[in-house]
């Protein structure tokens, strides 16, 4: 479904040049498929245990941290790109939402791109997230938030299911 589905409409027409960081890869299902794709892949995770699993998975193909991306724990205008699949919604709060957004725009170099993809709400993705974490970003508000983190030129497009959307921004140069 990575490889097939989400990856290719997320990322159709993004260069992801050579530095990708990726936030929240959870079990690793994108990451699996992006370190094939990238010479040098960071990922950052704030669940310890699954941290700890993708590092003995992964760890000699990416470089796996244990950090909250709220408060990325890199230097400034490190990566060509960053991108997030399906985990905004964990993000528990409007607030952190935004502080991520402000530590990609930070994290990435000049030029660089913030591309990613979501879930919208729906009843079956209510029930799936029915003891989990469940902000759902609102996709119209999106461009004007990632604005206000410094992105610039965001655009937001719904997938053709209706069940998510995509969006991509850039760093000024």
């Amino acid at each position: 479904m990575t490889r097939e589905l989400i990856l290719p409409f997320a990322l159709d027409g993004v260069d992801l040049g050579d530095d990708v960081l990726e936030i929240g890869p959870g079990y690793g299902a994108n990451l699996r498929v992006l370190v094939e794709r990238v010479p040098r892949l960071t990922a950052v995770e704030i669940d310890g245990p699954t941290a700890r699993g993708l590092q003995r998975r992964w760890g000699d193909r990416a470089r796996v941290l244990h950090a909250d991306a709220s408060e990325l724990p890199l230097p400034d205008a490190s990566f060509d790109s960053v991108v997030c699949f399906t985990m905004l919604h964990h993000v528990p709060t409007r607030a952190l939402q935004d502080r991520v957004f402000a530590q990609a725009h930070r994290a990435l170099r000049p030029g660089g791109v913030f591309a990613g993809s979501d879930s919208l709400s729906s009843l079956g993705f209510r029930l799936l997230h029915l003891f989990d974490t469940m902000n759902v970003v609102n996709p119209g508000e999106l461009p004007q938030r990632l604005a206000a983190a410094g992105f610039r030129d965001a655009k937001v497009e719904r997938h053709p299911s209706g069940s998510g959307f995509r969006f991509r921004c850039r760093k000024a140069n």
